[in-house]
């Protein structure tokens, strides 16, 4: 198979005498593109999450036109079915070029065409195909009706085309720069549904004025033969940055190790408080603050405020009713029950599959986790929505620190597409907002531990030594966030529950979000899966 598909590739171009606006309805063309040719493509594009399936075949769900004048290029809407018994569906617009020293790395078939010998590409990679795509926003009418639909904010503000360029190295969705103020972001993976992301955008900013996250400017959008509206291009403003707050933590949670040496600290003597405790920042010990500095507690603050107004925003809406606050019941209940433990099972499976790739603390962890399985399932089913009077928003979904940029001091939040793995059903169910919030302290923890295991031999301290600074300043970080967060929330009348319900639902939701991080890291990098254990092992302990 390999030997021919490199002789199909390195052949003559293929023949087809039909013009390129009639090429997609040639049954032959058809045959020849979705076979071999265009699975050897799709599976070498970071876009691709289906590496750790085996594809079985790839079928052309449907097709349209994006177009302008006589410039014409198609959208494919390609379902991809594995093995395993399942299947994507992915966007990929395609052109056809005939320019010898074009595109080179991204041809997808060589092939003639009346005559016209050249390569079909991967459109995105076109100047001309952005600039048309930009222009159709750009001229978008109110209230599309026509099959392809573009729209345009207010807060679209260009007169006319200028430049484009790619953003970099993005994996999962491909994202253009335009005028050097905008950007435009194709979904590569695709729902029969509008993308949360682009909701949420347009919510946010057309309903609300949410200042701190992108601008929505723009979208595309399909109608496709079932009538499902598909999400295919979001256009927002471009922030400018210093970049995002997973490298700017670090950093500062370097300097607040580097301290421990610099300021002669011991460990075992800095004052220690219980996790979930809201502290004033006036009320954080002196020898904290001498260690780790004023700064990061400021910065901690604006971050919760603005992690709390994006929550006032998404939980003062009362006509949309996508929107609106719901209470728990019992549907939502069973809902998140049987996906937890149909998650956890998963995750069981796989560090029983994988024992064997882990050493030291990770192994003695991952074994501590397997041993204490039924207790962490029951922590699962011990959810009892009648207990719980807050109420229930639509959430970010996949909050963490690599979502916010760092704009001079202030924290912009983007990407609201939701946690990759769950279906966009689940991905709209509204869900307490404090499980962004306990998204956020996870990552704080990975940040907490990634410098411990990066950059632990600079500090000379003992690792036992380090956990423990770490586990300390981890509780600060949550105290502080959580002092601001909650005072803003209670402020808007955003009905989050009682003190304990809180703590209830953040425990719940750190451990939620702790076991589905174990998946990740035990599938791609195993000797970091010690970070999601260590957060189920401190989670279970505390409580």
């Amino acid at each position: 198979m390999a030997k021919e598909k490199q002789d199909i590739i390195t052949q003559p171009p293929y023949r087809f005498d039909v013009s390129w606006e009639e090429l997609l309805d040639d049954k032959r063309f058809l045959k020849v593109f979705l076979s071999d040719i265009l699975e050897d493509y799709v599976i070498k594009q970071r876009w691709y999450g289906g590496k750790s399936s085996t594809l079985k075949y790839i079928e052309l769900q449907e097709y349209f036109r994006i177009q302008q004048k006589g410039e014409v290029y198609y959208g494919l809407l390609l379902e991809i079915n594995f093995k395993e018994a399942f299947y994507h569906h992915y966007f990929l617009p395609i052109a056809f070029v005939s320019d010898e020293s074009f595109a080179e790395k991204d041809r997808i078939l060589p092939i003639s065409i009346k005559g016209q010998d050249g390569f079909i590409i991967d459109a995105i990679n076109l100047e001309a195909f952005r600039k048309l795509v930009f222009e159709r926003i750009m001229t978008a009418v109110p209230n599309d009706t026509t099959r392809v639909r573009y729209h345009k904010s207010e807060f679209f503000t260009h007169s006319e085309y200028k430049s484009s360029r790619f953003m970099g190295m993005e994996q999962s969705n491909t994202s253009i720069i335009m005028n050097d103020s905008s950007v435009i972001k194709f979904f590569r993976r695709i729902y029969a549904d509008k993308n949360p992301d682009y909701e949420m955008s347009r919510f946010l900013s057309e309903r609300k004025g949410y200042k701190n996250t992108p601008a929505y400017q723009g979208s595309i959008s399909i109608i496709d033969t079932d009538g499902a509206n598909i999400t295919i291009a979001l256009m927002q403003e471009l922030v400018p940055n210093q970049g995002d707050a997973w490298d700017y933590f670090l950093n500062e949670i370097d300097g607040i190790f580097s301290n421990l040496e610099y300021k002669k600290i011991k460990v075992q003597n800095l004052p220690q408080i219980d996790l979930f405790q809201p502290l004033p920042l006036k009320d954080v010990p002196h020898e904290i603050i001498d260690w780790a500095g004023l700064n990061v507690f400021l910065k901690l603050q604006v971050l919760a405020q603005r992690t709390a107004e994006m929550h006032v925003a998404l939980g003062s809406e009362f006509e949309d009713t996508s929107f609106t606050p719901a209470r728990f019941n019992g549907d939502y209940e069973v809902w998140l029950k049987n996906r937890l433990l149909y998650q956890f099972q998963n995750r069981l499976n796989t560090v029983e599959n994988n024992l064997h790739k882990l050493e030291g603390i990770t192994l003695d962890l991952a074994k501590q986790f397997l041993e204490r399985k039924n207790e962490i399932r029951k922590r699962f089913v011990k959810f009892d929505w009648t207990k719980l009077k807050g109420e229930r928003l639509r959430v970010h979904g996949d909050y963490h620190l690599g979502q916010v940029l760092v704009q001079d001091g202030d924290f912009y939040l983007l990407d609201f597409e939701g946690e990759p793995e769950s279906t966009i059903r689940d991905r709209k169910v509204k869900q307490p907002p404090l499980k962004d919030v306990a998204g956020l302290f996870r990552s704080f923890h990975y940040a907490i531990y990634a410098t411990i295991f990066n950059k632990g031999e600079k500090y000379p301290y003992s690792q036992k030594e380090l956990y423990m600074a770490g586990e300390n300043l981890y509780r600060y970080f949550i105290g502080v966030f959580l002092d601001t967060y909650v005072k803003l929330i209670q402020q808007n009348n955003i009905n989050i529950g009682y003190n304990q319900e809180r703590v209830f639902i953040l425990r719940y939701c750190m451990l939620e979000k702790a076991v589905y991080e174990l998946g990740y890291e035990m599938n791609s990098r195993p000797l970091w899966a010690v970070i999601p254990l260590e957060g189920i092992m401190s989670i279970m302990n505390e409580s």
